[in-house]
């Protein structure tokens, strides 16, 4: 009996079973038909009211979808912990962006003073505990909606930020290295020289794998284009800053290759960069400007050129020390100090280009700054600035020059309030139910709602699985007659029909909530 209460006769003829089977294999592909093209609209109608919101330029119908989204959502009932937690994405590890670079930047200030290296620690260790969390929520949200996680690795409002993780986890690499070699003596030095490495790794894969994917499963638009564009690629425009670091306390062999190794990611991460300022600029131009909420994200454009900046000077202080003077048979000049005289200019070369972005940026900002409000964006205040003043601390220090470090301290003392008050913003703001709120989180719910509809799609085969290994069981049975195989050719037409139908009804009403 199935689960309809219907009769399977106990014998069938092998033509009822043979057309059974047909029958079975035609709903299987048409139901995959349907209900693909029904999550494709789904998708679709998501993301283009999305990227029209983000973008400021949404149409008429569009707009009018999003308002009736968004008053649907305000008459809902508040979300509990379980489905909140659910609606964090990529983009929260912004927050280990910045907080982790202010403990780097801490680290490098010039004009210490006592207690300075604490505060820098403190940062560390509220940076590794949020880290954890953030890692922790993102492992519970792909748990429970394992089909959400591919989803979100190509989805133009999420998947860009993937690369932000792995910042996040450089950082925490430097900050292993900054605070943790001091105090734990030489076998953390040989495990972050291993650890690095691995990084690398990774990031080679996510610089090539993520653009691999956004290429193939996307087609964006260049009025959308943003300088958020250029995370995938991030990783590697810190890597020069990292290994620089790491080098410090390395020796020999171990110390040149990854001195070597830090100047080639530096070189990937600024020419993939100075390819998406190309396309970044051309839609300040040709665009509107985005809405005033995510200005703030203007500031990202500020880091390729101030990491790369600081890189290369980092890294050619650590070539002076580490690189033989016989390195790659040259023995005219040490190898060493060639390194180091080229990398001042070259430098010094992208300095001034990474304070222009931060102007435009600011100056942006403070024209509607009143029409403004947190968004998740707005911790971009911290890590590309953070990296602009790390930049001014080391020309300042190549070129002995106080006016351009105490500069650099002034602009770094700035970033502890702009950190602070992006911090109490955003705890506000997920009180508030700003934040982690239907309506509020851009993308996410186009990225869960792609899990639902490829699970209901699995269960849906399956289901039609079990049909076909009972029809195909009927044959073995014992008895006569086919009105056991006529329900259940019935039962398969009507499945055929009716599950695309209850999959495309559930996908309105999602969208229409």
């Amino acid at each position: 009996m199935t689960k309809d209460g219907a009769h399977l006769s106990p014998v069938a003829s092998p033509n009822a079973v043979s057309s059974r089977h047909d029958a079975s294999t035609r709903s299987h592909d048409a139901f995959d038909h349907d209900v693909e093209a029904a999550a494709g609209t789904a998708s679709e109608d998501h993301a283009g009211t999305e990227l029209s919101a983000l973008d400021g330029t949404s149409s008429g119908s569009t707009q009018r979808r999003a308002n009736s989204s968004c008053n649907a959502h305000k008459n809902s009932p508040p979300l509990g912990l379980y489905h909140r937690s659910l609606r964090v994405t990529w983009q929260w590890f912004s927050v280990n962006m910045s907080t982790g670079a202010m403990a780097s930047l801490l680290g490098q200030i010039p004009f210490g003073f006592h207690g300075l290296r604490t505060i820098g620690e403190i940062f560390y260790v509220v940076n590794l505990v949020t880290f954890c969390a953030f890692l922790a929520l993102m492992g519970a949200r792909f748990a429970r909606k394992p089909r959400a996680l591919p989803t979100s690795l190509h989805h133009p409002s999420e998947s860009f930020f993937f690369g932000g993780f792995w910042v996040a986890v450089a950082l925490l690499l430097n900050g292993a290295q900054t605070y943790g070699v001091p105090r734990c003596g030489p076998w953390l030095v040989a495990a972050v020289r291993v650890l690095f490495w691995l990084y690398y790794a990774c990031a080679t894969c996510v610089a090539v794998a993520q653009y691999h994917i956004i290429f193939h499963a996307e087609t964006l638009t260049l009025a959308d284009a943003m300088p958020a564009w250029v995370l995938p690629t991030y990783p590697f425009l810190v890597t020069g800053v990292v290994a620089a670091n790491v080098a410090k306390t390395q020796t020999g062999t171990s110390a040149v290759q990854i001195i070597v190794g830090g100047l080639a990611a530096q070189g990937l991460g600024w020419t993939i960069a100075l390819f998406i300022y190309t396309v970044y600029l051309t839609r300040l131009i040709s665009s509107k400007m985005p809405p005033p909420s995510m200005r703030p994200g203007l500031y990202i454009s500020v880091g390729p050129a101030a990491y790369t900046c600081a890189g290369i000077l980092l890294l050619g202080q650590q070539a002076r020390k580490h690189i033989p003077d016989d390195y790659l048979g040259i023995t005219a000049f040490p190898v060493g100090e060639l390194w180091y005289a080229v990398s001042v200019p070259v430098g010094i070369f992208l300095w001034l280009l990474c304070m222009w972005f931060s102007s435009v940026a600011t100056l942006s900002i403070i024209r509607d700054a009143r029409r403004m409000h947190f968004s998740l964006s707005w911790w971009a205040f911290v890590f590309p600035n953070a990296g602009m003043a790390i930049a001014t601390i080391q020309v300042g220090t190549v070129l002995e020059s106080k006016p351009v470090q105490i500069a650099a301290c002034v602009v770094s003392v700035m970033l502890v309030p702009l950190w602070l008050m992006c911090a109490v913003l955003h705890i506000r703001a997920v009180y508030r139910r700003d934040l982690l709120a239907p309506g509020k989180d851009v993308g996410v719910d186009d990225v869960n709602q792609a899990h639902d509809v490829k699970q209901r799609r699995a269960d849906a085969r399956r289901q039609l699985r079990r049909e076909t290994r009972r029809s195909n069981s009927a044959r073995m049975s014992f008895g006569s007659g086919n009105s056991g195989g006529n329900r259940l050719k019935m039962r398969q037409n009507g499945l055929r029909s009716v599950a695309p139908a209850r999959v495309d009804e559930q996908v309105t009403n999602e969208k229409q909530d």
